[in-house]
């Protein structure tokens, strides 16, 4: 393929068309994970799912989660080195591909296994979109472009909960993995014809070392805290000994990456203030929503009793609200300052995942919407100033560096979030759960103290004798996920102090004119 030549002044002609082709291809990456939200109550029924317990649906999320945030970095390097063009052409073939594996996925470690391979494909689409973004557009529309990214996978966020409702609905769980065949297809049609290629005329080198080290780190950390809140305790062996040398790993992983001249994952540009602060900031509000996001499909679905269309429309709130703002960020960004705007941003997103360990099962939906409406706003205008400064912070031609820098983030501390936050949930239900199924044989006691899925699929086995399960069920759940909001509002508080002390404040007319913008090929 032939490298077009982009002004970095006046970017490429053919822009605002390509900006849509990149949404476009990274509407099955997104739509993919909130389509699952609505999936994983069906795909733990043994009926007519595929009978996966709690921790195999954490496994189904971070295996996907893992192997994206490992591989980000070397993508975008790769891109970077072999074309960009080529690369988000590949990673689209290979999910989509994956996505079919995961369709018709035979036991839940298949599926783990195919949402790993959805990953791979996954981590090179996602670098190389913002690269291209910022190689074919002027400074000056960047920071438009990037919210009108941000708002497509605002409107992707929208229409996946209920679409996935749908499926759920009218076809078999494998199907909400299947749509992102002919979206995948389409795509590959459009960027062929549209997407101009670029490369980085000083591209990193690999380093196979760095990704090993960091797949080895986190699967081995991850599975220790799932491990954790399976067994309902910290202390056992099981635990300790894959956490510890998970942890292990990583510490050499960050002596390795500070060693050598070209590492996946420099950690020397977090000496940068504005890039650490955002990248930090984007961390803890990833860690916080989807470890607290993990219980809602159960809550709505299970303790409310909504149907997966019912529930899926049920989120539509929180996605609208991010296609609303997430366009308008950049301008409240530029009035008020990045930090005026994130600092009042998370403190709202604060207050929203608080606000869950209040919800009970008579709660009025019109409050939970609300909710959902006020920290989806909350997001909008949090990620594209994030991403902004993270994308600024670092030469242009090194654009997908930042890009999979800030996306590697995002998704370990999200998986982390899963992994921790959901270890949370399954160990206070176990503990609360566990005097209401004394009687019942040791074996069933156990898989029913895991979740409230199981719980509920030993009391539809035991028939008139489980009814009386129900009530201490729901009120496990609900004391699990009050704490397990809770928490993760004390991590969102975290991420208040640091975007409050360290996020650099409203740039200076003299300080916006004195930047400069190197020089893209």
């Amino acid at each position: 393929m032939k490298d077009t030549v982009v002004d970095p002044a006046a970017g490429h002609p053919r822009r605002w068309g390509i900006l849509g082709v990149l949404v476009f291809s990274l509407l099955a990456v997104v739509l993919d994970n909130t389509i699952l939200n609505v999936a994983m109550k069906t795909i733990a029924d043994k009926t007519v799912g595929l009978g996966a317990t709690q921790s195999e649906l954490e496994w189904a999320i971070n295996s996907y989660t893992l192997v994206f945030a490992g591989l980000l970095f070397t993508f975008g390097v790769i891109g970077d080195r072999t074309g960009r063009k080529r690369m988000l052409f590949i990673g689209m073939a290979l999910f989509g591909l994956a996505s079919l594996a995961s369709a018709y996925s035979q036991d839940p470690m298949q599926l783990i296994l195919a949402r790993a391979a959805m990953g791979i494909g996954a981590a090179a689409i996602m670098p190389a979109t913002l690269a291209i973004i910022s190689n074919v557009f002027p400074p000056g529309e960047r920071g438009k472009a990037i919210g009108i990214w941000a708002g497509g996978v605002g409107l992707a966020v929208a229409i996946g909960p209920i679409t996935g409702g749908l499926l759920i609905q009218h076809f078999w769980w494998g199907s909400v993995f299947l749509i992102n065949v002919p979206i995948v297809i389409i795509a590959m049609f459009l960027i062929a014809g549209l997407v101009p290629e670029s490369r980085d005329p000083k591209p990193s080198k690999l380093d196979p070392v760095g990704v090993v080290l960091s797949i080895i780190g986190l699967v081995a950390v991850v599975y220790g805290i799932i491990r954790g809140g399976y067994l309902g305790t910290v202390a056992s062996a099981e635990v300790l000994v894959p956490t510890l040398i998970g942890l292990a790993v990583l510490g050499v992983f960050v002596w390795w990456e500070r060693r050598i001249d070209h590492p996946i994952f420099d950690v020397r540009n977090f000496g940068n203030v504005r890039f650490s602060s955002a990248i930090g900031m984007m961390g803890m509000v990833f860690f916080a929503m989807m470890g607290g996001m993990f219980f809602l499909t159960f809550y709505l679905q299970i303790v409310l009793g909504f149907s997966p269309v019912q529930a899926g429309a049920l989120m539509i709130p929180f996605a609208a609200a991010q296609l609303i703002f997430a366009p308008l960020s950049q301008r409240v960004n530029e009035r008020f300052g990045a930090k005026l705007s994130a600092t009042v941003s998370m403190i709202v997103v604060t207050g929203a995942l608080a606000s869950y360990a209040f919800m009970e099962q008579d709660t009025p939906i019109v409050l939970i919407e609300l909710v959902f409406f006020v920290q989806g706003a909350a997001m909008a205008n949090i990620m594209p100033p994030a991403t902004t400064a993270i994308m600024e912070s670092l030469p242009r031609e090194k654009a997908g560096v930042g890009s999979a820098m800030s996306n590697t983030v995002r998704q370990v501390a999200g998986a982390l979030g899963v992994a921790v936050l959901g270890s949370v949930l399954s160990s206070n239900y176990r503990s609360e759960i566990t005097p209401s199924l004394a009687g019942l044989p040791s074996n069933v006691q156990h898989t029913a103290g895991e979740s409230l899925v199981q719980t509920m699929g030993v009391v539809q086995a035991l028939g008139d004798r489980g009814h009386a399960l129900i009530k201490p069920a729901f009120t496990a759940f609900l004391d699990g996920m009050h704490v397990t909001a809770l928490v993760s509002a004390v991590i969102a508080l975290l991420g208040v102090a640091v975007v409050a002390k360290w996020m650099p404040g409203k740039a200076r007319p003299l300080q916006q004119a004195e930047q400069k913008e190197p020089a893209v090929v």
